[in-house]
């Protein structure tokens, strides 16, 4: 039987992103919460897993009380458990203390893992670099941005679009891989599944003395990133209203925005023109 880990996390919905310049951190309390989208195409390529081979899945995700809610979810959709690492020392860490903490869990929780899944990236960074700084803690063969997952004994066997070429990877159980947007297509939520997995979901919750963390992060598990300013950029929008005959007001739109248009069509509009004649 395999033993699936999959990495979730819960972020602000696109259109709310409240950040606290003071402190440069996403005031997540704030905002509604949904499941990042890449991690649903790596929960969708778990689940197919499980209805094809025999496969227990474990979701895990870390953040404030309510991202209980995504792991609801997963549950819903039929995986088998969740772990929910939620205290308040873990509140405002980067990708290195969020995939430190993350391994700590797995290690000790999930200590008969084969396959990790992560999605590619999340929508509130975009870093992309908790799955790879995961392997890195755990000493495992990764590949990132995963379109197509293949198991064969305990080989796996991947493909991935990099650099317009596309690659095919085998690694050896235990692994980790992140999962892009291409394939596994996140199957909705049945109701009935939805709740029943709040009335009796396995999820249980971590703390940080539960990894063995007291009061304070250590070393290895503190944040190494400083964000020392954030801001949000304004942009300046201005209505602009041509008159006149369809040919008059395409010269005018023209001599008014030529040199800001030209560099999109890769050509002089008024060498072309003078061409022609």
């Amino acid at each position: 039987m395999l033993n699936l880990v999959v990495c979730l996390k819960q972020v602000p919905m696109a259109t709310e992103l409240p950040w606290d310049e003071k402190t440069g951190t996403l005031q997540r309390n704030l905002a509604s919460g949904i499941m990042n989208l890449a991690c649903l195409h790596a929960l969708e390529a778990a689940l197919q897993i499980k209805a094809q081979y025999a496969a227990t899945i474990t979701a895990i995700t870390m953040g404030p009380p309510a991202a209980e809610e995504i792991l609801r979810e997963a549950v819903a959709l039929g995986v088998d458990r969740g772990i929910h690492l939620c205290d308040r020392i873990f509140a405002g860490s980067d990708t290195y203390a969020t995939s430190s903490l993350l391994a700590k869990a797995i290690r000790k929780h999930c200590p008969d893992y084969d396959l990790i899944l992560c999605g590619s990236y999340t929508s509130d960074s975009e870093t992309a670099q908790v799955g790879p700084q995961i392997a890195e803690e755990l000493d495992l063969p990764a590949a990132a941005y995963i379109e197509k997952l293949e198991i064969h004994g305990r080989t796996l066997r991947v493909r991935r679009l990099v650099d317009n070429y596309r690659e095919t990877l085998e690694m050896e159980f235990p692994a980790l891989v992140t999962v892009s947007l291409e394939n596994y297509k996140p199957r909705y939520v049945e109701l009935a599944g939805l709740e029943n997995a709040f009335a009796t979901g396995d999820i249980i919750t971590l703390r940080a003395g539960d990894l063995g963390i007291k009061e304070t992060l250590g070393a290895d598990d503190r944040s190494r990133t400083k964000v020392r300013r954030v801001f949000l950029r304004k942009a300046n929008k201005e209505n602009v209203l041509f008159k006149g005959t369809a040919a008059n007001v395409v010269n005018e739109f023209l001599n008014r925005y030529e040199s800001k248009i030209s560099w999109a069509i890769g050509k002089d509009i008024e060498e072309e023109d003078q061409g022609d004649e």
